[in-house]
């Protein structure tokens, strides 16, 4: 990259170069083995493949609730990060799910979320997990983040 690209775009770029390890930082990402599967400005897009463990009722073998959250959870967070202008880390403060339908029986749920708007201190989102497509929705969310604080390099593992 040139150096007229800005530090987001940069960012974005990694985010792209290391989509399958994004999600092994944190813990419930890694237990539901949901995995990122594009990354635009603002915007993230994964998968969440069906497995027995996350099933939550067994006659009807629809993947759980709240694995569903996790994944729109997550999946907004990263969003955050891929719209904000300078690394930071963000924690969910409010995360609203409606859900509409259950997921189909056996079947990958794909999650898509966006970062609509960042203030100084928060950023709002808005997710969506499907089979297909957005038009018949298995559930929506709407996300508020606060923006950390920049922490020091050296914190991260990374030299000054």
């Amino acid at each position: 990259m040139d150096e007229s690209t800005s530090s987001l775009d940069k960012r974005i770029e990694l985010m792209r170069q290391h989509m399958d390890g994004m999600t092994q930082v944190v813990p419930w990402a890694r237990e539901t083995g949901f995995k990122v599967t594009r990354v635009e400005r603002g915007q993230v897009w994964g998968v969440q493949p069906f497995a027995e463990h996350l099933v939550g009722d067994v006659d009807a073998q629809v993947i759980h609730g709240g694995a569903i959250t996790t994944l729109l959870d997550n999946l907004s967070g990263m969003a955050c990060a891929a719209s904000l202008e300078e690394f930071r880390f963000v924690a969910t403060l409010d995360l609203r799910i409606d859900y509409m339908r259950p997921a189909d029986s056996g079947r990958d749920i794909i999650g898509e979320a966006e970062c609509y708007h960042v203030t100084k201190s928060v950023a709002f989102t808005r997710a969506w997990a499907y089979h297909e497509s957005r038009d018949k929705v298995i559930a929506t969310a709407q996300g508020a983040f606060a923006i950390n604080k920049p922490r020091p390099k050296a914190s991260l593992g990374v030299p000054e």
